[in-house]
């Protein structure tokens, strides 16, 4: 026979660690006088253990809007903290009103009164300025070299550096970042360095991103805990739920941190990638760079709530929205946001409200869908640039004099480095039939299109004029081909 006097205890434990209130006992045997001492001992410890469980969820329901079954007349849904309703009501907002935005710095670098500042000294400060003003530089050349034909393609970070950087500053070296496009300040924060920007743009034989296999701005980095880009749109969400669940299992003190426009947030892979990170859960801190555009489409026309940040909530988890232009208030809610999903082992999410002023990238003229005039005035009044060199100037850890410095040596620099890249050949031919497979041996059907390629260079390779300049980019000039 069962000890009957044990099944109380672990009901009521069970229930005090879900949060649900005890009902009443059942009576049974109401004849004996154990069973009468029984009784009376369990209503006093369920009087005690409701009031216990109301003093822990009042609070969690006051949060998230809701009221516990002493406040609702009607009570609760069964096991659940649910209230009930006569009342047929419909609701479309979160909190009954616009999610508001964090910032730290008002539009002229000032900081807000009542607003608490980052830990942020003079050198930081300092980098991450630097930082930013490396990515303009950087994309004022890789954008012209592509117009002249010398990469075939390229993204530019105009009016996003602040999201890009403050973030990236925020985050542990090691730290998994899953990326999208514009993601390139994380790896410069990191260590990455010019040269490999420009060989991984250029595909040289410097290119240790893909060994020149992948499309320019496509940077993959093992060293610097940074995935490979994917051209197809939001695929990184959803890994990165499942590297966070890694990173868990291997019970490294690390999150997976994955970066994705809001055009990529309507994409079925974005609902996966939050349904994942917060049931399994995983540590994930999703960070959405809502710059106003998906290509040509607008954000008005991308979603009808409340932008990203709404759905947070949706999937229980901790939600921010930000300034994306203030690169203090990112420093901070990404800081903020890295400790919560650390401890938790759950997902994050942060909404970056910032505005893309380049075009979507050298494929596109975004001057066909919004004007001249919108892209000026939001780089006069919304400058995170000025934001931040304001701010520092302050403080007395900037002066005019280093600006004009700064921009001349940056300029100086990503120049020289792209120089040297270009100098660089591309890798061996035969490096294109290599890695897939790993060290296993090469399967059937890429064998037949080597031997298919030594054929044709054997026979073409040296009479066709075309043919012998393009063998002529190749380190080795496809010797490994033409001469067997």
């Amino acid at each position: 026979m069962p000890d009957k006097t044990q099944a109380p205890a672990t009901s009521l434990a069970l229930l005090l660690d879900s949060g649900t209130f005890v009902p009443e006992p059942v009576s049974a045997h109401p004849h004996t006088s154990l069973h009468s001492s029984f009784m009376a001992a369990l209503r006093v410890q369920r009087t005690l253990l409701n009031r216990a469980v109301k003093l822990r969820v009042a609070p969690l329901c006051q949060r998230r809007g809701i009221h516990s079954s002493a406040e609702t007349p009607l009570g609760t849904l069964p096991h659940t903290t649910v209230p009930l309703t006569a009342k047929l009501d419909f609701f479309n907002s979160v909190n009954g009103g616009r999610i508001p935005t964090y910032r730290v710095l008002d539009g002229d670098g000032s900081v807000l009164e009542d607003a608490v500042e980052p830990e942020i000294d003079r050198e930081l400060g300092r980098r991450l300025y630097e930082q930013m003003s490396l990515l303009p530089a950087l994309d004022n050349l890789l954008y012209n070299v592509q117009r002249q034909g010398k990469i075939s393609f390229y993204m530019t970070s105009y009016g996003e550096e602040a999201s890009i950087i403050g973030s990236a500053a925020a985050l542990n070296q090691a730290d998994e970042v899953l990326g999208q496009y514009r993601e390139m300040g994380v790896l410069l924060w990191r260590g990455f360095s010019l040269a490999s920007v420009m060989n991984q743009c250029l595909g040289n034989s410097g290119d240790t991103c893909s060994k020149g296999r992948q499309m320019p701005v496509h940077f993959g980095s093992p060293e610097h805990h940074f995935h490979t880009i994917s051209s197809p749109l939001a695929t990184q969400i959803p890994q990165a739920a499942g590297v966070g669940y890694a990173l868990k299992r291997m019970r490294r003190d690390n999150i997976a941190v994955c970066y994705f426009g809001e055009g990529a947030a309507s994409e079925g892979d974005f609902h996966a990638g939050m349904q994942l990170a917060s049931t399994i859960p995983a540590p994930v801190l999703f960070f959405a760079r809502n710059n106003g555009f998906a290509i040509s489409t607008p954000a008005a026309e991308q979603y009808h709530g409340d932008g990203l940040a709404s759905r947070g909530p949706g999937y229980g988890i901790d939600t921010v929205r930000v300034d994306g232009n203030d690169v203090l208030a990112v420093y901070g809610a990404v800081k903020e946001a890295r400790r919560r999903s650390l401890e938790q082992g759950r997902g994050v999410l942060v909404e970056a409200m910032t505005y893309r002023v380049g075009h979507h990238s050298t494929s596109d003229d975004s001057f066909a869908y919004r004007s001249r005039a919108e892209v000026e005035d939001r780089k006069k009044i919304d400058n995170p640039h000025v934001r931040l060199r304001s701010y520092l100037v302050s403080k007395g850890w900037w002066t005019p004099e280093e600006d004009e410095e700064l921009k001349a040596r940056l300029k100086t620099e990503v120049l020289s480095a792209f120089k040297a890249a270009e100098k660089l050949k591309r890798h061996r031919l035969e490096e294109m039939f290599g890695d897939v497979y790993g060290d296993t041996e090469m399967p059937w059907n890429l064998k037949e299109q080597k031997e298919e390629l030594a054929r044709l260079l054997q026979k073409y390779g040296s009479a066709w004029e075309p043919w012998q300049k393009e063998l002529q980019k190749y380190e080795n000039g496809g010797r490994e081909f033409t001469e067997k």
